[in-house]
């Protein structure tokens, strides 16, 4: 019998709100995240503006150490990790630890860090490149750090595909609990790429909106006048938990995750097939989820 998968804990981290609240508020009242950039000076790209997250203190949820060794990507994550796992109220379950897993989506990682360590490599020399350098950068440290936080010693792993990164992280998660090959999954993603490099890469190959006037009406992706996207930074983490065990231990459900679908449509890294067959395939797997 296929098991059947609830979703028992939430945790956010965005540009409308450092919690779940206040990003359902702000969205809800139809607030925008986009604004100029705080981060660095951006005089010289032609793009001026980002969906930044906006005051977010890491020592809420981590050690003033562990915050210095850890990229802005991992802090979001352990941020929204945290919410969620108090939110299903897993820190003190007589769960077994090695049922539970966590995956953490990432498409960059932490390039802050990249850009950081290259920036001091070619000005200072080899020497003075950091040894936290690549368990900073490595896209897996954000699920690596959380399931150590909690003894999680269930699957743990990233999933790195770009703008999918963190649907392939539930889909999978979603897969491990169905095939009882976990009892709970923490799963989601988290990204921190408002740099330098990666805004440059982005306006450079015409990809991001350059409505330097009016930040918060330029994420229109469905509008005929649309010129681009607006990149944000943020994470969602959600605990995904088998529906009778999670009945069981009196969790409260927010919804069951039924089904969900991936394919690629084998044609352009960013542009769409003119029949649409990518979306037809999609649609087909969808078709066939069970009811």
């Amino acid at each position: 019998m296929t098991r059947r998968v609830a979703v028992t804990g939430m945790g956010l981290v965005t540009p409308l709100g450092n919690d779940v609240a206040s990003t359902w508020a702000a969205l809800v009242a139809g607030e925008s995240g986009a604004g100029p950039i705080t981060r660095f000076d951006s005089a010289l790209l032609p793009v001026h503006f980002a969906c930044e997250v906006k005051g977010f203190d890491p020592l809420q949820y981590i050690e003033k150490k562990e915050a210095r060794r850890y990229d802005l990507f991992s802090q979001f994550a352990m941020g929204a990790a945290v919410q969620a796992v108090r939110d299903a109220c897993l820190e003190k379950s007589p769960l077994d630890p090695k049922r539970i897993g966590v995956i953490i989506g990432t498409g960059t990682g932490g390039i802050a860090t990249f850009e950081e360590n290259m920036r001091t490599f070619i000005e200072k020399g080899p020497g003075r490149v950091s040894p936290f350098f690549v368990p900073m950068f490595m896209a897996n440290v954000a699920s690596a750090i959380v399931s150590m936080r909690y003894g999680f010693q269930g699957p743990n792993y990233c999933t790195v595909s770009a703008c999918a990164s963190s649907g392939h992280a539930l889909g999978d998660a979603f897969d491990l609990i169905r095939e009882n090959k976990a009892d709970v999954m923490v799963a989601g993603g988290s990204e921190a790429a408002i740099t330098p490099l990666a805004l440059a890469s982005f306006a450079n190959m015409k990809a991001l909106s350059e409505r330097n006037d009016d930040p918060q009406t330029a994420s229109r992706p469905f509008d005929k006048d649309r010129d681009g996207f607006v990149i944000g930074e943020g994470a969602g983490i959600l605990v995904l938990e088998e529906l009778s065990g999670a009945l069981g231990r009196g969790a409260e459900i927010y919804a069951e995750l039924v089904g969900y679908g991936l394919s690629g449509d084998a044609h352009h890294l960013t542009g769409q097939p003119p029949d649409a067959h990518g979306a037809k395939t999609l649609q087909a797997i969808l078709d066939r989820a069970p009811e």
